[in-house]
């Protein structure tokens, strides 16, 4: 019975001890099975009982705005397509049980060694997918020539004079009887020449 006793505290310490080693790491995938290889895996910590040393994984997204079918749709978009991220332990049994699940192509790391994600990338990363604030993709310069694609203006050539990313606005200088007017449009209304 000591035995037992003197063993459950060893496993207790060395689990204590190891979580020191508790880090994030970026862990490759398939691309677009992303959400699969999540849900696998945490079936696999569940079923195998490694909520000891595999605590979370998650898919990196951050809201977007796109436009589906002439309208402004706000979607979640992949900040890494084909890589999630995992909080863990790295163990000889945990690494495996990552390495081995389905579409999962490798840790991110040199060589065999995975590498940890840094802390200033982790707290970067988590600020991008905690953020209320929708992005637009706003990839737009002042004195770009563009054209409107879209609008009372449409088919028309200009010239960027302003670029406002937290409304998606743009303010686009155009040719109007014979005179050089701004005008402004939203982001997905024009595109460059």
């Amino acid at each position: 019975m000591d035995n037992l006793e003197n063993q459950s505290e060893e496993n207790q310490i060395t689990k204590q001890d190891s979580s020191a080693g508790r880090n994030w790491y970026a862990i490759h995938t398939y691309a677009g099975y992303e959400n699969a290889v999540v849900r696998n895996l945490k079936q696999r910590v569940e079923s195998l009982n490694m909520k000891d040393l595999i605590f979370d994984v998650v898919v990196p997204v951050e809201k977007k705005i796109k436009i589906k079918g002439g309208k402004r749709v706000e979607e979640s978009e992949k900040i890494y397509p084909g890589y999630i991220l995992v909080d863990m332990i790295v163990t000889d049994d945990s690494w495996y049980i990552v390495r081995n699940t389905p579409r999962v192509t490798g840790f991110v790391g040199a060589g065999v060694n995975p590498v940890p994600v840094s802390e200033a990338e982790m707290a970067e990363l988590t600020k991008r997918m905690e953020d209320d604030v929708t992005k637009h993709d706003v990839d737009l310069q002042i004195d770009e020539a563009v054209i409107i694609i879209d609008g009372p203006f449409k088919d028309t050539e200009g010239k960027v004079i302003e670029v406002d990313e937290k409304s998606g606005k743009v303010k686009v200088l155009v040719s109007m009887f014979g005179r050089e007017t701004p005008v402004e449009l939203d982001f997905l209304e024009v595109k460059k020449i």
